[in-house]
């Protein structure tokens, strides 16, 4: 079982309803587990959610009946039975993305039958049952079925459970027709069939939500919503720049989805988008366009990459200073899955400078003096330490706020010496962490479950056949859509009714 979140919510009723009111945005926020709020772990149903479940299926039944998106027949007041059968048989296996037996058809009729008892119109009968579909938990949820009692094998999924995983995942939405009927054909069986439903899926404008939904989580992008950069100290930034910033990594990762680019290259690809106002704001020529162009970077490899987007510069950043700590977590979690341990309950924070020119390197090395403070650090700090010509609102910089000089080098722990971001960039591709990373946080999305020591070798393996397939984006998403962790509920996943 797998609550639709938020963004699936909106998303699934505009693919069912045409509603594009985005009736979530007023439910509960909700909760994030490993990184993302599409995990079914933490994906709770309180009471307060039902109500506003109820309260938002009655408008969008109403709203949609006022639109006609039921009118494929006319309800007979003499012999309403026919049309309202067609009504909630076609609305429910769409909204329950299966087919539905006669008898949950018969229960929907049963509210057509308690509205003539009341003296009510059929149609009133019917927007009950309407409504009554969408608070089901075959709505709510995504339902998957059970392994035979007493089974110690995992259990495959059926053709309807696998094209929901794979709009869920590509989508953040329900199956298309198109899905649909290849689920009902059987032939989602068929890893040629998967394949190109993949690619069709991919080209499709609905894969958009890819962009906000795993990269907005994995890269930080949402974050960015919520940075308030020293208005004092950095001025420079305004809401022009923060929605600039956002549309600039968002095309940027689209292009991996669209394009011919090896995954990996995220660390370090030679084009952005830019628009004018954030071309300047970077130094870069302008393009001529108040719109985001695809802009090469000849000449300015410090912009080359993720590392050279403003939104993840600002969005690991404190509001008054660079932190090479948050930078360097950040890259360690996203990018390496080797996230350090939370800091000891009695750190204290970054000590102020001894002398006025005191570069941020020293500090941090002050900090770092801390016995505590020592094991973690070292593998933080010098990550960090390489983005300091980066400022706290992503502007490159060759002197700190307090003049001093930027000492943009990190020693790693294993005798590495990273001077500034293209060495870092450098570094990061050549760790073999990288792919498998890449691949953990992928799979976590695309299944809604946190991974395991359990599962390291199947990351591992999937991450391998990605990459000896060509290793752009769509090779990893069809190697994890072939893999058995997508196409199986292991035993050990919990089973609620």
């Amino acid at each position: 079982m797998h609550r639709l979140n938020r963004a699936e919510y909106n998303a699934t009723v505009r693919d069912l309803l045409g509603d594009t009111t985005q009736p979530a945005k007023d439910f509960p926020i909700d909760d994030h587990g490993y990184g993302f709020d599409n995990i079914a772990d933490v994906l709770s149903l309180s009471p307060l959610l039902m109500e506003k479940y109820s309260a938002a299926a009655q408008k969008l039944v109403e709203d949609a009946w006022t639109r006609g998106v039921f009118n494929s027949c006319t309800l007979d007041p003499a012999n309403p039975a026919p049309c309202a059968n067609e009504i909630l048989s076609d609305f429910a296996r769409r909204a329950w993305r299966r087919p539905v037996e006669q008898a949950e058809v018969d229960k929907l009729m049963s509210f057509v039958t308690l509205a003539s008892q009341h003296a009510d119109p059929p149609a009133e009968g019917v927007k009950l049952a309407l409504r009554s579909v969408l608070i089901s938990p075959h709505f709510l949820f995504r339902v998957e079925k059970n392994a035979p009692p007493g089974s110690t094998e995992p259990y495959t999924l059926d053709n309807y459970e696998l094209a929901s995983r794979l709009s869920y995942f590509l989508w953040s939405s329900m199956p298309d027709d198109a899905l649909f009927a290849a689920a009902e054909a059987g032939k989602l069986t068929d890893p040629v069939e998967v394949e190109a439903q993949v690619r069709r899926m991919l080209a499709d404008p609905k894969a958009r939500a890819l962009v906000e939904n795993f990269a907005g989580q994995w890269l930080f992008t949402r974050a960015l919503g919520t940075a308030v950069p020293d208005g004092t100290l950095y001025g420079a930034f305004n809401e022009e720049l923060r929605a600039a910033m956002r549309t600039e990594t968002e095309l940027f990762f689209a292009e991996f989805i669209a394009g011919d680019h090896k995954l990996k290259d995220i660390i370090d690809a030679p084009f952005t988008y830019v628009n004018d106002q954030l071309a300047a704001y970077y130094g870069l020529p302008p393009p001529g366009s108040p719109t985001h162009v695809r802009v090469e970077l000849t000449g300015h490899p410090e912009r080359s990459g993720i590392f050279g987007k403003g939104s993840l510069l600002t969005v690991t950043s404190n509001p008054d200073r660079t932190s090479p700590v948050q930078r360097g977590v950040w890259v360690l979690e996203q990018l390496l899955c080797s996230a350090p341990p939370p800091p000891p309950p009695d750190v204290e924070n970054l000590p102020p400078p001894i002398t006025p020119d005191m570069t941020m390197k020293e500090r941090m090395a002050l900090h770092r003096s801390a016995p505590a403070c020592q094991g973690c650090h070292r593998l933080m700090d010098p990550l960090g330490l390489s983005l300091e010509n980066f400022d706290p609102i992503g502007r490159w910089r060759m002197q700190e706020v307090s003049g001093a000089p930027v000492d943009a080098t990190g020693d790693m722990p294993d005798g590495a010496i990273l001077n500034g971001v293209r060495d870092m960039q450098t570094y990061l591709k050549q760790d073999p962490k990288l792919t498998n990373c890449i691949t953990e946080h992928m799979l976590t999305y695309a299944t809604g479950r946190g991974m395991n020591e359990a599962d390291h070798c199947a990351v591992v393996d999937i991450a391998s056949h990605a990459e000896a397939r060509g290793g752009r984006l769509v090779d990893y998403i069809l190697s994890i859509v072939s893999s058995s962790h997508f196409r199986q509920r292991g035993a050990e996943e919990a089973q609620t009714p």
